[in-house]
């Protein structure tokens, strides 16, 4: 059964940007985000996917992804009822012979960087570039589907009077 495993982390600082490739831009939709069954649409560039995963135990959950045509995909999300949706810009970077995806999310998450890994074994400790602040995998507020619902995103500093 295909699985994803992967570890993430909250970005500090901008040391990861020497080695960064991209921007893709992703939008994310939303068309089931029950923690049992996240159904998604994700458009990137001229690319489209729809995901199906089920609940995160640990690291790892199942994941089926299937490349699907953008023009359907746009009309899903014109057409389907969409529970949430975000944006973020998608960046790769090269350490150590690993290729770390930062995400930049955009809009009302603005400023929120998050960078993750993909992982062959939930037990694999592959090797932490500096510019990594606290590991965020087990906290659920990080999840994309999650952020999708939030009003902002959970280090957004709370304004003082």
């Amino acid at each position: 059964m295909p699985t994803e495993i992967e570890r993430k982390f909250l970005v500090r600082g901008e040391g990861w940007r020497v080695r960064a490739r991209g921007p893709t831009l992703f939008e994310q939709a939303y068309l089931s985000d029950d923690p049992d069954l996240i159904v998604r649409v994700r458009i990137a560039g001229a690319k489209a996917w729809l995901t199906l995963k089920g609940r995160k135990r640990d690291r790892s959950a199942p994941e089926f992804e299937y490349t699907i045509p953008l023009r359907d995909a746009r009309e899903m999300l014109r057409r389907l009822p969409v529970a949430a949706r975000l944006r973020k810009n998608r960046w790769r970077v090269r350490h150590q012979g690993r290729t770390w995806e930062v995400d930049e999310f955009l809009d009302r998450h603005a400023g929120l960087v998050i960078a993750e890994i993909e992982l062959r074994r939930a037990s694999e400790r592959p090797p932490l570039p500096e510019w990594l602040g606290r590991e965020v995998t087990a906290d659920g507020r990080y999840a994309s589907a999650r952020l999708a619902r939030a009003p902002r995103p959970p280090t957004a500093p709370r304004k003082s009077r």
